[in-house]
C-alpha cells in the first residue's frame, strides 16, 4: 500500500449539497427554503423551536424554587486548610482569615464568605475565622485544641 492508494471505505464520506445552483440541480432559486419568510432568510435558526409542538422545555414539570438572592459561599474543606499548614503556606500561629485563605490561593475569591466543611482530618492548632461553618468543622478544630469563629450570625447552618 503506498500513500496515494488511501481512500476512504466506500459510503463513509458524502460531499455536500451544493444549493442554489440553477434549476437543473433541482435544488436552485429558492434552495429548498420556500418562499419569504423568517426561515427563508439566513442567519435564522429558531432554538427551542420544534415545529409547532409543545417544546421539550415546556413538557417537562417545573419543581422547586430559586432564591434569586441566595448567598454563594466558597467552599473550603479542613483536610485542605490541613494540607497548606504542612506546606507552609498558611502560618497555622496567626488566625487563619478569609484573607489569609485567598493569599495563600486556597481560595480564588471570597464570593459572600467563605464556609469550612469538615472533610478531611485536622490536626493543627489554629484559630480560624470566617464567615459560615458546618458544625462537624466546628467540633473537628476544636478537637484538634483550635478555636473556629463564625464571624456572621445566622450563617452557621
Amino acid at each position: 500500500m503506498k500513500l496515494h492508494e488511501l481512500r476512504d471505505n466506500a459510503g463513509a464520506t458524502k460531499s455536500r449539497k451544493r444549493v442554489g445552483r440553477g434549476p437543473g440541480s433541482g435544488k436552485g432559486k429558492t434552495a429548498g427554503r420556500g418562499i419569504k419568510g423568517q426561515k427563508s432568510r439566513s442567519g435564522v435558526a429558531i432554538n427551542g423551536y420544534e415545529g409547532g409542538q409543545m417544546p421539550l422545555y415546556q413538557r417537562l414539570p417545573k419543581r422547586g424554587f430559586n432564591k434569586p438572592n441566595r448567598k454563594s459561599y466558597a467552599v473550603v474543606n479542613l483536610g485542605l486548610i490541613q494540607k497548606f499548614i504542612d506546606a507552609g503556606k498558611i502560618d497555622a500561629g496567626q488566625a487563619i482569615t478569609e484573607d489569609a485563605l485567598i493569599a495563600s490561593g486556597l481560595v480564588r475569591r471570597k464570593l459572600d464568605g467563605v464556609r469550612i466543611l469538615a472533610k478531611g482530618e485536622f490536626s493543627a492548632k489554629a484559630t480560624i475565622e470566617v464567615t459560615g461553618a458546618s458544625k462537624s468543622a466546628v467540633a473537628a478544630v476544636e478537637a484538634a485544641g483550635g478555636a473556629l469563629k463564625v464571624t456572621t450570625a445566622g450563617a452557621d447552618a
